[in-house]
């Protein structure tokens, strides 16, 4: 019998992972599956009719989060609706934590008999870590992109957490060089990534103080710059470099990017997944943020530990600088990218530190869809009762 599963993405990311499952959970089940749900291009190219533009549910800030309110609301209860009207084998939600978390909670409270699959944890390690034990009721297995995760789950009381890999590590070849782009990278002049953002609001907030640094650095030494972007920020990106001391070459699309990855001595980039791209990509870097006053304020009162740096938070120490809000200055970035830059201890503490990574992931064995894959079968062809792996 055919398996139904209604798949929810509610942002890019979201829409990468989603659609990376659906290929590898239609290869996985020979008895069929009949796709439903929300969800991006990415989905769409692997088979979901989206209910609505994965688009609505997109919103950064709480100014943002306020703007779309009415929209966001009126979504979550079409989406509910949808699920319940047809139940499917299993619900799997990705990522977007403040949405789906809702639309989880209420299809458990009208129906518990479908099983619900979260894939991606949200970051209680940072700040609500609440939300882990808040999440136990209605979720059946949280998969974990992060090695640490599942412990981290287990402390807090949070549901069943199964470590499946962070799906970067289906990229590595496209990340990491062969002979002759190792050597470039070594290379004169030495080719550097500048990473703004992937959110308007990144590039706006981080662009000029970026352009600046980079022009101070590139006074010393001659730099060739890089700067991967996306199609829609492509117009943004080049206005924003128009007017720095140095201009970068903007590149558009993935191939071009991670070429990019394989030939970079060193990077300059705003926190977040892509930080955790240079690490696994052996590429030194340094990171900053800057988010409004109101999300600031917010913020210190709420986040806990000493870093929030995917590399740093993996590899358990502090090896990549980080400069956020108010300690973001041009001075700070000149400093820490020339040190990363050049032959000394701060490029050689990354280098060794990023070789660990592949050991600290368990980079062997299935993919990280394959091992997501075969939860959400479990789950979908025996219910919420099925067998599952003790979690790691």
């Amino acid at each position: 019998m055919t398996l139904r599963i209604f798949m929810l993405a509610g942002e890019e990311s979201g829409d990468q992972l989603g659609g990376a499952l659906m290929r590898t959970l239609r290869d996985a089940a020979p008895e069929g599956i009949a796709y439903t749900g929300v969800g991006g291009a990415r989905m769409a190219a692997a088979g979901l009719n989206s209910f609505y533009p994965m688009e609505d549910l997109t919103a950064i800030g709480i100014t943002s989060v306020m703007a779309k309110l009415p929209t966001i609301l009126r979504r979550l209860k079409e989406t509910v609706a949808a699920v319940l009207a047809d139940p499917p084998d299993v619900l799997v939600l990705i990522d977007a934590p403040d949405f789906t978390h809702r639309v989880a909670a209420r299809v458990r409270a009208a129906n518990p008999r479908i099983p619900i699959v979260k894939y991606v944890s949200p970051t209680v390690w940072v700040w609500r870590e609440g939300r882990a034990r808040a999440m136990r009721p209605y979720v059946d297995a949280l998969l974990a992109v992060l090695p640490f995760e599942p412990e981290v789950h287990r402390r807090l009381g949070g549901p069943p957490t199964f470590y499946v890999g962070h799906p970067l590590l289906e990229r590595l070849a496209e990340l990491r060089p062969n002979p002759e782009e190792a050597a470039r990278r070594r290379g004169a002049p030495p080719r550097i990534l500048v990473l703004p953002g992937s959110r308007r609001r990144e590039i706006v907030r981080l662009g000029a103080d970026f352009g600046a640094a980079l022009g101070q650095v590139a006074g010393a030494r001659t730099l060739d710059l890089v700067l991967p972007t996306l199609p829609h920020l492509q117009g943004l990106v080049e206005e924003t470099v128009a007017s720095w001391p140095v201009r970068p070459r903007v590149i558009v699309g993935e191939a071009e990017k991670y070429a990019a990855f394989r030939t970079a001595r060193a990077a300059l980039a705003a926190s977040g997944t892509v930080t955790l791209e240079l690490a696994l990509a052996g590429i030194p870097h340094v990171a900053a943020y800057r988010v409004g006053w109101l999300e600031a304020q917010i913020g210190r009162r709420v986040l806990k530990g000493t870093t929030v740096i995917l590399p740093n938070l993996v590899l358990g120490q502090n090896v990549v600088p980080e400069f956020l809000q108010e300690y973001c200055t041009v001075p700070a970035l000149v400093g820490a990218l020339g040190d990363v830059i050049a032959e000394g201890p701060a490029r050689r503490r990354q280098e060794e530190a990023f070789a660990r990574l592949d050991e600290i992931f368990g980079i062997t064995g299935l993919s990280p869809s394959a091992r997501a894959a075969e939860v959400v079968l479990r789950l979908a062809r025996s219910g919420r009762t099925a067998a599952l792996p003790a979690p790691e």
